[in-house]
């Protein structure tokens, strides 16, 4: 963790902003994407977990005039099957809104992330939840990446680390209720807590 962090105030050093870059790291839940919209998040039979690398380009600041900063983003993610098959790498291209709210000399930010995610191998999950449901699944799926941070520089008023932050994201994968590959009920959902930076 010590590395990511002199990596992060080494990139702010040079920052330009119009670059992102995020670490994240998390577990899978048995809840849908609704029950964890309203906190009413379960955990999952087995302990898979999923390490996410994503860099993102910054398109627009105040989008529509808004408070909005859009981005275009990719990103790689290592999920671990703890021993249910080997590891599975995931690869994410996605559109990235996050809408700003500046208070008390900080910034708090709501990202929500649209997209396509393909993995090389079944995720676990996906696998058994589509076989509890008798659905199919697929490699290619819907993505959605839901996020709330805090600026980190802001917060421990360190000023090389303003552009960082700190914050949860949801890692979601799904056909779209069968508009994808006709996958009806084959998703997953990651919580994951991360660290972004701009650059």
């Amino acid at each position: 963790m010590k590395f990511f962090i002199l990596l992060f105030v080494f990139v702010n050093l040079f920052a330009q902003d119009d670059y992102s870059l995020r670490v994240a790291y998390g577990q899978v839940t048995s809840s849908d994407f609704g029950e964890i919209l309203i906190g009413d998040i379960h955990s999952h039979p087995k302990d898979l977990t999923v390490l996410s690398l994503d860099g993102g380009y910054l398109l627009q600041e105040y989008t529509f005039d808004l408070p909005i900063d859009s981005y275009v983003k990719a990103g790689v993610s290592r999920f671990d099957e703890a021993g249910t098959h080997d590891n599975v790498y995931e690869f994410t291209l996605y559109l990235k809104l996050y809408y700003n709210i500046d208070f008390w000399d900080n910034r708090v930010r709501f990202g929500f992330g649209e997209g396509v995610a393909y993995t090389e191998s079944l995720l676990y999950a996906e696998t058994l939840e589509a076989t509890e449901k008798n659905d199919t699944n697929s490699h290619y799926l819907n993505y959605i990446d839901l996020s709330l941070d805090i600026d980190l520089g802001k917060l421990v008023r360190f000023k090389p680390l303003d552009g960082t932050s700190l914050g949860w994201a949801l890692k979601h994968r799904s056909g779209i209720y069968g508009l994808i590959n006709n996958v009806r009920h084959g998703g997953s959902n990651y919580n994951t807590v991360y660290i972004e930076t701009k650059f």
